[in-house]
């Protein structure tokens, strides 16, 4: 089927492959000096003043990367193009990153979509680079310990206390969770607020300890208004 309809690459559109070796390597992995707890860039290893001052409810939150091309262009064509298979390739490229974090995790959760975007998209998109990113560390993927309980708005351009607010009270988990070590996935963060929003849930259902991890981080000079 290559050979008549050769794939294309999500993240600079070359023919070839779907996650071409050029935009692997243009990948920025978001390492260095990091806040402990909400894994945003700092200039010492401690606690940053945001999460000292309104405490997230994960353990820690870390992302692969920062929320530029060619994996910005690449979670936009996963996610509302239909691009599927890019969430297997994604995967592959995190799972060392994934490893080194060292985590102790019993089992990955994606977050939920509602049921209105879950009918018209048809697919969780962070599912597609949740479930292979589990089978390949080997730990439990457990997709309906997380749903939710109301329709959301998205959080694109909202303000971080909006952010906050929007996501309050809007999941539920189940009782798979009582005494294992949750990670919590989504494809992208800015504040952190649909992930401790999660957490929180995780935790008041029974949960050991939850951590989060996203593909990507919008930095703070990104700016709220398109991510």
């Amino acid at each position: 089927m290559d050979l008549f309809f050769p794939p294309v690459c999500g993240g600079c559109g070359k023919k070839g492959s779907i996650w071409c070796l050029d935009c692997q390597n243009k990948v920025q992995i978001l390492n260095g000096i990091l806040c402990e707890m909400c894994g945003l860039p700092q200039t010492k290893p401690a606690v940053c003043d945001t999460c000292r001052a309104d405490r997230p409810h994960f353990r820690a939150l870390r992302a692969w990367a920062v929320f530029d091309d060619p994996i910005r262009t690449a979670l936009h064509k996963l996610k509302y193009r239909r691009n599927i298979s890019l969430g297997y390739s994604l995967s592959l490229q995190m799972n060392d990153f994934v490893k080194d974090l060292n985590w102790p995790i019993d089992m990955i959760v994606p977050i939920p979509l509602g049921r209105k975007r879950m009918r018209e998209r048809g697919y969780n998109q962070v599912a597609m680079i949740a479930k292979p990113l589990a089978m390949s560390l080997n730990v439990h993927y457990a997709p309906n310990q997380l749903k939710r309980r109301k329709e959301t708005r998205s959080q694109v351009g909202l303000s971080s206390m909006e952010r906050r607010e929007n996501v309050r009270a809007a999941f539920e988990a189940g009782m798979g969770v009582i005494g294992k070590t949750v990670l919590v996935m989504d494809d992208v963060s800015t504040t952190g607020s649909t992930l401790s929003s999660s957490a929180e849930v995780l935790y008041a259902s029974g949960a050991k300890d939850v951590f989060a991890l996203t593909v990507a981080r919008a930095l703070p000079h990104h700016g709220l208004r398109h991510v």
